[in-house]
């Protein structure tokens, strides 16, 4: 089976025309069986893509013949099946939704410090390392020492911030977050608010995971990542978490020993937060998931 290319990028930048970029960008990648989630905002555009390697490499190349892209960059990781089931080319008000007005990451964002060099900056005790990532991603795994702020969403750690860090005390603060997307705005916020000093891991946990060596590592756990994989850990190997099909939350090998647990339905998160109907409805779409592999493997076997 080849081998496929799963490539995460994003980019702050003024797409005043993102609406007519839409239709564009959604058939060229279709024409090359590339999948995955791109967003398109005035702000810039986020996005997670896989594909055979050459495919993805072609997609992000027409990207970048854009001049506001043709810096872009990529992080890779392989993937053994397909992560995505199909190609989503979105419109959104933001990239990633953190709901504060005025904040331009493309000018003020937190000093960028590299994967090799976070160990450095995380282990000095006056430094505060605040993780910006959902709770069901940091349960999963986080840096050693780090601060969990137990958001929901993105769009709760403003007022986090707000209620934790004092900008009379002029903190030294470390973000960090999957990709580093989150973390241009979570910086860009806190330097506006007039912290000085305000840092961010470049390339974000992913980049961290491929360039850090486990032995040398203060990371703890697995990274979540939002597709198929579920979770990936050191040298970005898949994890062994799976997906809720109904919370969306990962659920590891343990979790699915609950007896509220029903593969597509519930899981002990969500059982006593969804009524029999919405369960029933679940159960019957897992149902013609199922259908839909039996009959694609089906094909495969006959060479259909």
């Amino acid at each position: 089976m080849t081998e496929l290319l799963v490539a995460t990028f994003y980019k702050f930048t003024i797409l005043n025309d993102h609406a007519a970029l839409q239709p564009k960008i959604e058939a060229f990648c279709r024409d090359l069986d590339v999948r995955g989630i791109i967003l398109l905002a005035e702000e810039g555009i986020n996005a997670t893509i896989s594909g055979t390697r050459e495919s993805v490499i072609e997609a992000i190349e027409f990207l970048k013949k854009d001049p506001r892209l043709s810096d872009l960059t990529w992080k890779e990781s392989p993937a053994r099946k397909q992560p995505f089931r199909k190609l989503r080319v979105r419109l959104k008000k933001e990239i990633v939704t953190m709901g504060v007005e005025g904040i331009d990451p493309a000018q003020l964002a937190g000093t960028y410090v590299s994967a090799e060099d976070w160990n450095d900056l995380i282990s000095d005790p006056d430094v505060m390392v605040i993780d910006t990532r959902n709770d069901y991603e940091v349960e999963i795994g986080t840096f050693q020492g780090s601060v969990d702020p137990e958001i929901s969403t993105f769009g709760e750690l403003p007022e986090w911030i707000k209620r934790n860090i004092s900008i009379e005390e002029q903190p030294k603060v470390a973000m960090f977050c999957t990709g580093g997307i989150r973390c241009e705005k979570s910086t860009a916020l806190l330097k506006q608010a007039g912290v000085r000093e305000v840092y961010h891991l470049e390339g974000g946990i992913l980049k961290y995971l491929e360039k850090v060596p486990e032995n040398e590592s203060l990371w703890e756990g697995q990274c979540f990542v939002f597709d198929e994989r579920v979770s990936v850990g050191h040298g970005l190997e898949v994890g062994d978490y799976e997906l809720c099909r109904a919370c969306r939350d990962p659920l590891s090998k343990n979790e699915k020993t609950s007896p509220h647990y029903r593969r597509g339905v519930s899981c002990s998160r969500c059982f006593d937060r969804t009524t029999e109907d919405q369960k029933e409805r679940f159960a019957e779409r897992q149902r013609q998931l199922d259908l839909a592999e039996t009959r694609r493997k089906a094909g495969m076997d006959t060479g259909h």
